[in-house]
């Protein structure tokens, strides 16, 4: 049986788990190509105008794959931590895409809540009904794709630029090229270098959030703001770049709790829709890198002077 697993949304982030676990039930997988033109318009022909840019591009992947397998994974995952979820177009993922895309093959969309592993056992059981009737079998590949997940990292860590900044925002906006214009890559160019939440201490990060006056609901609210706070408070980076969907709710609430704690530390708002141009965002990258260019050159002149002033 041929099984299609969309490149979109969080994909990047657990494509192991998805991948592993189908081809040990005997699936041949199909996976669409990286996000590119064609994906997003035929994402934004067929999802409703209100969605989010990354929700229409998962519609575009799956539009994409839908004549070429028998059956199509819809990753529904609505919990990866014990009292926070993931977010509302998650939980409606599977009804969204069957409602907008006509004539698909049958769907796997059964919610994961990744919380404990016998709810794990659940969704496999579930997911597997499609492929096999086996239950060992089906267990004995869901542990072989968490062991497959465990092994697998993401995130950015660069050294030996002479600036850094805290590359923030939902992780399908941060991976995807073609959705966020390859910041990454147009930031090196300006000789800057990036750091993203995977590689921080998870403990800093949670001291911050403990300071809110409420635990956030969502998990990359927790999350982004904990890692973009503590990273302006330690000086780990010299400014934020927060990538953020255009209507993206979740965003709305974030970036203003983290600008409420950093202050006036440096930090860049990127919003992405489905207009392709570069132009604008290059422009504000330029900008935002002179100023930290200027901020840092006054910081070195005061050291200097203090250094000074002591030796007298």
């Amino acid at each position: 049986m041929k099984v299609g697993i969309p490149r979109g949304l969080l994909y990047d982030q657990y494509h192991p788990f998805l991948e592993r676990f189908f081809t040990e039930l005997g699936a041949e997988l199909v996976t669409s190509p990286p996000t590119n033109k064609a994906i997003l318009d035929e994402g934004v022909k067929c999802c409703v105008d209100e969605a989010c840019l990354p929700v229409k591009v998962f519609h575009g992947h799956v539009s994409y794959l839908k004549e070429k397998c028998d059956v199509i994974v819809i990753p529904r995952i609505m919990q990866l931590y014990k009292g926070e979820f993931i977010c509302p177009k998650f939980c409606g993922l599977s009804e969204m895409v069957t409602n907008s895309i006509y004539e698909l093959p049958p769907i796997i969309g059964e919610p994961i809540y990744a919380t404990s592993r016998r709810k794990l056992c659940q969704w496999a059981l579930e997911a597997a009904k499609k492929l096999t009737t086996n239950k060992r079998q089906v267990i004995e590949a869901l542990d072989a794709s968490i062991a497959e997940q465990r092994q697998f990292s993401t995130g950015w860590n660069d050294q030996g630029y002479p600036l850094k900044v805290a590359l923030a925002g939902h992780p399908y906006n941060l991976y995807d090229a073609f959705i966020n214009m390859n910041v990454k890559r147009k930031l090196n160019a300006l000789k800057v270098g990036v750091l993203t939440e995977e590689c921080l201490e998870d403990l800093g990060v949670e001291q911050e959030v403990k300071a809110l006056y409420k635990k956030p609901f969502w998990t990359f609210a927790r999350k982004t703001y904990g890692f973009a706070a503590f990273c302006a408070k330690n000086r780990r980076v010299d400014g934020i770049v927060y990538v953020s969907s255009f209507a993206c709710g979740i965003d709305s609430v974030i970036i203003e709790l983290i600008r409420d704690a950093i202050g006036d530390f440096p930090i860049l708002v990127l919003k992405l829709d489905e207009h392709a141009g570069e132009a604008g965002l290059d422009t504000r990258l330029e900008a935002f890198v002179d100023l930290l260019e200027r901020s840092s050159t006054i910081e070195s002149d005061f050291s200097s002077h203090g250094q000074y002033l002591s030796c007298r």
